[in-house]
Order: C-alpha cells, then structure tokens, then sequence
C-alpha cells in the first residue's frame, strides 16, 4: 500500500467515516521519505489537495505537529521550522545552528529554496539571523573540516586542560556562549546535542514537545541509532521508555513509531 492504496485509505475519512489515527499512524509512520512523497504526489492527483491540508483540517495538537513534520520532506520540514525559529526568542536560534551544522550544502541550498525562504526577503531574512548566531566563531568553525576542527579542538584541551566547551561554560546564562557550544556540538559529536535536547525536553517539569518533535523527526532518518544509543549510555534509560513514559495517545505511538518501534 505504498502509493494508490495508501492514499485512499487516508482519504477515506473525508467522506464522513471519521478520523483514523492508528490507520494514519501504521501507513505514514512506517514508511521511508521517498514511499512518503510518493504517498503525497499520488493523493495531491487524485484529490486536487495537499495531503497535509487535508491532514490539517482532521488532526489536533502534539499528534498533528508530529504528522505533518513527518510528513513533509526533508528542506521542507527544515524550511519550516527554521521560519518558525525566525520568530521566536534568542533559545529558539539553536535550530539555525542544528541546520548550519548538522545539514550539507547541498540541504542548505534545498531548505533556502523550499517554502517561506522562497522570497528573497524570507532569503535574506533567515540568513541574517544564521549570522547573528554564528558570527562569532565562523573563521574557527565554518571554515575547517571536521577533521581539521577535532585536531583544532584537541590541540585547546592540550594547551589549556580544558575541552573548550567546558571553558565556554564560563557564564551559563550567557545566550551566545550557549550557541558557540551548540555549534561545536553540532559539527564534531551531534549525537550528544541531540541526546541532551531529548533529556531537556523529557523531565519532570513537563514536556517541551516542540523540541522533541523536532529532534524525533529531523533525525530518525538520519542518525538517530547513535542518538538512541547515547542517550541510554547518559540515562540508563532506553529512549522509547521515556518518551513513552512522558507522552500520551497518538502523540505518543507517533513518535514510537518513527522510532521504528513496530507494535506502535
């Protein structure tokens, strides 16, 4: 059911049969990008609509921020979160630093020309503000290969006795040396970024959901086995436990099942 039949099933609650959660969940969540896009194309022919609009009008809340980032594609997913990024305060320009340092050129050049960044003033617009958050370190960090920062990173530990992030600690409350750590994470070991979002965002003060979402479906096609296994090896806690531990109803066997989990 990867394209013509999967597109039906979904369609199927337009014609007042209701909104079918677990069928959305077992047809989207299980499949690949491309089976994904071709689910799309294939309901966009068929019914003259985008399938995330259609998904728009049925779904509320958490269950449809994971759809439909899931949903889109890749610079399309980036596209919009980096515009959303664009509106929001200072924290929030951690996901311009995930996308200067965890995407290639090639995605960068892709996310710049999907969705709002396809205006020049959009254009300009999520540039500056990936200035703004990277200026400081781009002659050391943007300009070296990983393998040419990680020889750059060892020689500071050597000189000084201090990994430079630590020293970078100096002022925790200091929004810029956050970012510069952010950056350093990002483009020499992204998986413990990613690993301390997810412990941030599942705790017991609540969920940050947005973050969670995000990290959930940004990397599951990526690198998220080695996220999963960094995340247990600092938690002693298996991924799946705690997020399932921390989330609820369809929101939750969404992300389990991006997760790979088969029984969500």
């Amino acid at each position: 059911m990867e394209g013509s039949g999967a597109f039906i099933s979904i369609h199927q609650r337009q014609l007042g049969w209701g909104t079918n959660e677990e069928l959305i969940i077992s047809i989207l969540a299980h499949r690949n990008a491309h089976q994904r896009k071709l689910i799309r194309d294939a309901y966009q022919a068929a019914y003259g609509e985008d399938m995330l609009r259609a998904l728009e009008k049925e779904l509320t809340r958490d269950f449809e921020r994971a759809v439909l980032q899931w949903q889109r594609e890749p610079a399309e997913r980036d596209a919009y979160l980096a515009n959303e990024a664009t509106k929001k305060i200072t924290s929030s320009n951690l996901f311009l630093v995930e996308i200067a340092c965890t995407r290639t050129s090639d995605d960068l050049f892709m996310v710049s020309s999907k969705g709002p960044f396809g205006s020049c003033f959009m254009m300009r617009k999520f540039q500056s503000a990936l200035n703004t958050v990277t200026m400081g370190a781009r002659k050391i960090l943007a300009t070296r290969s990983k393998a040419q920062l990680s020889a750059t990173l060892n020689h500071y530990n050597n000189e000084f006795g201090n990994a430079i992030n630590k020293d970078l600690k100096a002022d925790p409350k200091d929004d810029y040396l956050s970012l510069l750590r952010a950056t350093i994470k990002c483009l020499t070991i992204p998986e413990k970024y990613f690993e301390k979002l997810l412990r941030h965002a599942i705790n017991k003060m609540g969920t940050d959901e947005w973050a969670l979402t995000r990290v959930v479906t940004t990397r599951a096609e990526v690198d998220m086995q080695r996220i999963v296994e960094e995340y247990y090896r600092r938690n002693s806690v298996p991924l799946d436990k705690a997020i399932a531990k921390d989330t609820h109803g369809d929101y939750e066997k969404m992300l389990l099942a991006v997760l790979g989990h088969e029984d969500a």
